[in-house]
């Protein structure tokens, strides 16, 4: 008990992370849960349960196998619906803003050859927004503030033609600010939960705000290369098609890249993820100044004379859990 008490005060085990529905074992991440469902050494027990049980998309286990036929008819996703709204129509295709119609906004980019010393310089040229909807709300090409060398076609799909009469950039900033922000100043902006501004949801944030010089609360941001359940073991991030094709059951970026589809899948991942019912808790963070003496050393005699179910109660989670934005 000892030995267990020292291993919760730094594992930060907690009801919000991805759990065996078999034999209760909590696992970091949903590839660590997903290795020992399926994985090439999986617990035999709750390898044969899950091969008839189990949905292999969010990896969760139903009563019965009919039960299970249902959930997965609905649990994978068919890819985006390509049409005329999947690509920018001439300058911009810039959707209606509901105003509190939607709280949740994807970005996604698609990046040119900027140059730089090594020719590695990313310039956005293509940006796209979704509502949580999978509504296009700001789709356009951007003009570049300096000389392209190379467009990367094969993979972008993007030409000078595009570009060239593409949006200046500090009209795109001025834009996606105004969407993000929704009539609060940037400044005011204090929590996802009050206030007026939208959660910002996207893959690999950081270098897209920074291709776009924007600045975003750390808290306003969803990044699914970030969350820590969707990401490897080994606590790198996974790439946005090894996601999708995991955990929403269809493949993308197959040829030239849409960050159209790049925005869906995002969003279809947070939801995902904030969907997921958990048992709701006061103060659910361990940051939380309320939990710090949680597990303090003080309290180690208390601790040892814990069941196992009572330790795990007052355990919380080192990351923000997305169903918490549901609350």
């Amino acid at each position: 008990m000892e030995h267990l008490v020292d291993h919760m005060r730094t594992s930060y085990h907690s009801l919000h992370e991805p759990t065996c529905a078999l034999c209760n074992k909590h696992c970091r991440s949903f590839d660590s849960l997903r290795e020992h469902l399926i994985g090439p050494l999986p617990k035999q027990e709750c390898k044969k349960l899950f091969k008839i049980l189990g949905c292999e998309f969010c990896l969760s286990v139903l009563e019965s196998p009919h039960a299970l036929r249902l959930h997965q008819h609905r649990c994978r996703f068919s890819g985006v619906n390509y049409g005329t709204m999947s690509r920018p129509a001439n300058k911009s295709t810039t959707g209606v803003d509901n105003g509190f119609s939607y709280h949740v906004v994807a970005l996604a980019c698609q990046m040119v050859d900027g140059g730089g010393n090594n020719g590695s310089m990313d310039v956005c040229a293509r940006v796209c927004m979704v509502d949580e909807y999978e509504n296009i709300i700001f789709h356009v090409y951007v003009k570049p503030p300096i000389p392209v060398p190379n467009y990367r076609y094969e993979n972008s799909g993007i030409g000078g033609e595009h570009l060239r009469d593409g949006m200046p950039l500090k009209q795109v900033q001025r834009r996606i600010e105004e969407f993000l922000c929704n009539g609060e100043a940037m400044w005011k902006i204090r929590s996802p939960k009050a206030g007026k501004a939208r959660i910002l949801v996207g893959h690999h944030l950081h270098p897209l705000l920074q291709s776009l010089h924007l600045e975003y609360p750390s808290f306003m941001i969803r990044d699914t290369a970030a969350y820590p359940p969707l990401m490897k073991t080994n606590k790198l991030s996974n790439s946005l098609k090894y996601l999708t094709q995991t955990y929403l059951g269809y493949d993308i970026q197959a040829g030239v890249q849409d960050p159209y589809e790049d925005c869906v899948a995002t969003m279809r991942l947070y939801l995902r993820m904030r969907n997921q019912v958990h048992q709701r808790e006061d103060y659910p963070q361990a940051s939380d100044p309320r939990n710090r003496n949680n597990f303090a050393p003080s309290r180690q005699s208390e601790l040892e004379r814990m069941s196992l179910e009572a330790m795990l109660t007052i355990s919380r989670s080192d990351y923000y859990c997305w169903c918490l934005d549901s609350m």
